[in-house]
């Protein structure tokens, strides 16, 4: 029996700052703007302030926290964990963890992630979105953070010796020379690596030397081995911390130490408080290792690998005969949860519940394709771009089925991608209607499952001979119901209320026989009860033509569910609880798609807000829900300029693979950009950026220049949708975006037309000059102060427009308390801008054309969206821009595609982050015929 000695509580310590290193965007100086300067978009802060600092709580590899004399004094080394505490943060408080065995290893021996920028001067002063604006977050330009923080400089007191004669290292030491192979730094003394001394008195850069080595120790009459795992006291308030022991010695001083490798707990990652999904007994593994006073032990564990290929029943079986399992390996760089590797004496699962008898030769031919599913598709650029980097790589990604409200958008992404079965409905009636589907292909014997028949359709074999039954005794030609409608086809099927008669459920359109196209109607499942042989006829052919994925079918599923509840433009927004909020739901309904499904890939596209708002609440708990389904996930920033567009635009980009699969790495940047935005303060060090040592040769960055000069001039009241090229490409970007989907170039032109203002808007653009930084403050009667707040000058008589309403509009004069010069105002060609929004209005945004009197067209709007000129979109005009401001950024989607070929080939490194060939995106390694299985 163990003794009654009692374990004092161990309290956290404090880390403080030291030298840092950086990762940075590389960013260019814009030439300074003819304006009023304190319009810039940021404030010019060389260095960042104590306010700013984060105070994101980690430790350094293999340091040490000295133990008081008084054991209700000893202190423990935390493990370092994903966690941010709000206010202001000391210099002392900031202590990013410092990964030397980091398993996602760049070319320094740290990851470093902070941003490096010049600070922008420039006429646009405000975002039209409120996560570039939002004050809690840190501006790119004031940007020094990094991942990692070398070692502290601060001093922890000496520790005093072991002289517990219940906590000791047992038998004899390991010999010599095996000691000095295996832990070679314990004994090069003098040696820096980066970790905190126990010795206050020497250099705290210096490691703790040790004497001699131990295989063992007693610890309160338990004896512990290398390897062994524990439990190691923590304060009275919190559970205690978990590890494997992964060395033993005493050192040159006499103490007596283990080294700790810590296992997280979910709520220690970056999933914090959002771990409902993940069961209590799952830890995670870490790289981070610690040197601890050896009576911090308190008892020992059983903690037992998962193998990423176990099945279920063998992990039920685990769980029930340990204290903890684990399955993943968590890493800080970019929120990391990594499987571990197959065990090839373990019992294989599978991932799908689903399997089918098909014709072996069919799955040959369809084996090279791969299916993608683009939920919250807009008109599919994300998709677009996905499947046009995977093909680059030789992955044959087929967007097979896609999912919208609005209904233009589906047009537009039916028009491009005829191949795809495009439905225009909500995803979660979407969601209903792949399970009620299973059921059917149960009913129709296409598929062996464990889910039941559907309660509507009997099986195949009591389906026929219903049929046969009914056909014997219907010769009698009694009409006496009057008029018969016989079902002569079934054309569609859909889950909701297409009859919007409140009575939502599974219908079929159904197609009269002796009736034409106009009377076909939408009938529910329950009323078609007399025709089953249509039904089994329909969900027959369905399956064959993959009409609807079903579990196991899709090998990516992408998207962006829309999160209006965290909106800046919702004053109402619930911090607490944001998925409470309706308007959030459907960050859910995506995940539960992505549950039923079961897709190999993931990918999951948002605003920044999604990490900024409620302390990234959103973030957290869809990386909450990803885990909780066993799949490895990572979470990152993109710059869509830092891929050669002339906007900045920052997203959220969330991976997710299935434990069998290679997690998709994030394509570093191609280009050189300009820095507009912000970043929140603890996800900075998510952001997929270079490190600062690396040595860079990225293309140059890309303004509207760049982006528009070739383009066709227009009018504001332009009619045509399609019209011919007037000019040869001018650029590179010119010559790329102009190809055909044959690769050839193109000669027809779609979508450029700008939205026609009305007569007293267009008088107003018309008198802004054309010029660099030109906006309503250069029309007369707008005086502006010495403190960049504009007002009516007293001198000039309000100018009047024919229509009697004035040339300045009082709007203008207001917007932002008169600071803002966006209204009216015009771009540049050596400009970028923000991001691409939603609509053209130019009262309270620079969208103005730089020489012509209009708005950007649709096709310049698409084309700082990187949207290919032969991408044709439909709707009207302002649905066009809509679509256009919703896309994700095809280059970047198309970076990413080719990341997920290289998964889909099992090619990906174990880095978060890779390098892009060096001539991409027209780089193309090998057919798409050769495509790896």
């Amino acid at each position: 029996m163990p003794s009654k000695r009692k374990s004092s509580p161990a309290t956290k310590p404090e880390s403080s700052s030291g030298s840092r290193k950086s990762k940075r965007l590389v960013v260019e100086r814009p030439d300074p703007v003819v304006a009023q300067p304190a319009d810039s978009d940021f404030e010019q802060e060389p260095v960042l302030s104590s306010k700013k600092k984060s105070t994101r709580r980690t430790t350094a590899e293999s340091s040490v926290v000295a133990c008081q004399s008084e054991s209700n004094n000893k202190k423990l080394k935390k493990p370092a964990v994903e966690k941010v505490e709000s206010g202001v943060a000391s210099p002392a408080d900031s202590d990013f963890v410092s990964e030397s065995n980091s398993a996602t290893p760049s070319k320094k021996s740290t990851w470093q992630a902070a941003v490096k920028v010049e600070p922008l001067v420039d006429s646009v002063a405000e975002s039209d979105f409120v996560e570039e604006e939002d004050v809690d977050g840190m501006e790119l330009g004031s940007l020094k953070k990094s991942l990692s923080i070398s070692p502290s400089k601060r001093k922890p007191k000496r520790a005093e010796k072991v002289k517990d004669e219940e906590c000791a290292l047992a038998g004899d030491p390991v010999p010599d020379a095996e000691a000095r192979l295996k832990w070679p730094h314990r004994y090069n003394k003098g040696k820096s690596n980066g970790t905190k001394s126990l010795n206050g008195q020497d250099d705290p850069d210096q490691l703790i030397q040790a004497k001699c080595h131990f295989s063992r120790a007693d610890v309160d009459d338990q004896i512990y081995y290398l390897e062994d795992d524990a439990h190691v006291k923590a304060a009275d308030d919190e559970d205690d911390y978990i590890c494997k022991i992964v060395e033993f010695f005493e050192a040159v001083d006499g103490m007596q130490y283990f080294t700790a490798q810590w296992f997280y707990r979910a709520k220690d990652t970056v999933i914090k408080s959002h771990d409902q999904f993940i069961d209590n007994k799952r830890v995670f593994l870490s790289e981070i290792k610690d040197d601890n006073p050896l009576d911090c032990l308190v008892t020992k564990l059983k903690i037992v690998p998962v193998p990423s290929n176990a099945t279920s029943q063998f992990k039920e079986n685990v769980k029930s005969n340990c204290d903890f399992y684990y399955d993943m390996k968590y890493l800080l760089p970019y929120s990391s949860f990594i499987s571990l590797p197959p065990d090839t004496t373990s019992p294989v699962s599978s991932s799908s519940t689903i399997s089918s008898d098909i014709d072996a030769g069919e799955v040959k031919e369809h084996s090279l394709e791969k299916k993608l599913l683009d939920l919250y598709s807009g008109c599919g650029a994300m998709s677009t771009g996905l499947c046009l980097g995977a093909n680059s790589k030789g992955v044959k990604l087929v967007t097979k089925w896609a999912v919208d409200l609005n209904k233009h958008a589906c047009d537009s992404l039916r028009l491009n991608h005829p191949e795809t079965q495009v439905r225009n409905e909500y995803a979660s009636d979407f969601l209903s209607l792949l399970k009620e589907w299973v059921q059917l292909c149960v009913s129709c014997s296409l598929v062996k499952s464990s889910v039941p028949p559907h309660p509507h359709l009997k099986v195949t074999d009591e389906v026929e001979e219903d049929e046969e039954n009914d056909d014997e005794g219907d010769d009698s030609g009694d009409d006496k119901e009057g008029e018969i409608f016989e079902v002569e086809e079934l054309l569609e099927v859909c889950y909701g209320d297409p009859k919007e008669n409140n009575k939502p459920g599974l219908y079929f359109k159904v197609h009269w026989r002796g009736y034409g196209p106009e009377e076909d109607t939408w009938e529910p499942i329950d009323g078609l009860s007399d025709c089953p042989k249509k039904i089994k006829e329909f969900v027959a052919k369905g399956f064959k033509a993959n009409l609807l994925p079903l579990p196991g079918d899709v090998d990516v599923v992408c998207g962006g569910p829309p999160c209006q509840g965290i909106s800046g433009f919702n004053r109402f927004r619930n911090k607490e609880n944001p998925m409470q909020d309706p308007k959030n739901k459907q960050l859910d309904v995506y995940m539960d798609i992505v549950d039923f499904l079961k897709p190999r890939f993931v990918l999951m596209e948002n605003v920044v807000d999604l990490v900024k708002f409620s302390n990234g609440f959103l973030g957290r708990y869809a990386l909450s829900r990803l885990v909780g389904m066993n799949y490895q996930a990572r979470m990152g920033m993109m710059a869509a300029g830092a891929y050669g567009l002339p906007q900045f635009r920052m997203r959220v980009f969330m991976f997710g693979a299935l434990s069998s699969e290679k997690l998709p790495q994030y394509p570093l940047p191609t280009h050189k950009v300009i820095v507009r935005g912000v970043i929140p303060v603890e996800f900075e060090s998510n952001t997929v950026a270079y490190d600062s040592g690396w040595d860079l040769e990225l293309k140059k960055e890309l303004f509207l220049g760049d982006a528009l000069s070739d383009l066709p001039l227009v009018e504001n009241n332009e009619p045509r949708d399609e019209m011919p090229y007037t000019d040869e490409p001018k650029s590179d970007f010119q010559h790329f975006i102009r190809m055909g989907r044959d690769g050839l170039p193109g000669s027809v032109l779609y979508d450029h037309r700008p939205l026609q203002l009305n007569e007293d808007d267009h008088q107003r653009v018309c008198q802004i000059p054309k010029r660099k930084g030109a906006n309503f403050r250069d029309l007369p009667g707008v005086r502006v102060r010495p403190d960049n707040k504009v007002e009516w000058d007293p001198d000039v008589e309000r100018v009047k427009l024919p229509s009697g309403k004035p040339l300045v509009p009082d709007y203008a004069m207001s917007f932002v308390g008169g600071s803002s010069s966006k209204p009216f105002g015009r771009l540049w060609w050596d400009e970028t801008v923000p991001t691409v929004v939603t609509r053209a209005e130019p009262h309270n945004q620079t969208i103005v054309h730089p020489l012509q009197d209009r708005v950007l067209t649709i096709r310049e709007n698409a084309r700082l969206q990187g949207f290919p000129d032969y991408y044709k979109l439909i709707g009207p005009i302002k649905e066009r821009y809509m679509q256009v401001g919703n896309a994700v950024a095809v280059p970047v989607a198309r970076a990413l595609g080719y990341s997920l070929a290289m998964s889909i080939k099992g090619l990906s490194g174990e880095t978060p982050l890779f390098t892009l060939p060096k001539n991409f995106p027209s780089h193309k390694e090998q057919d798409c015929n050769e495509v790896s299985q």
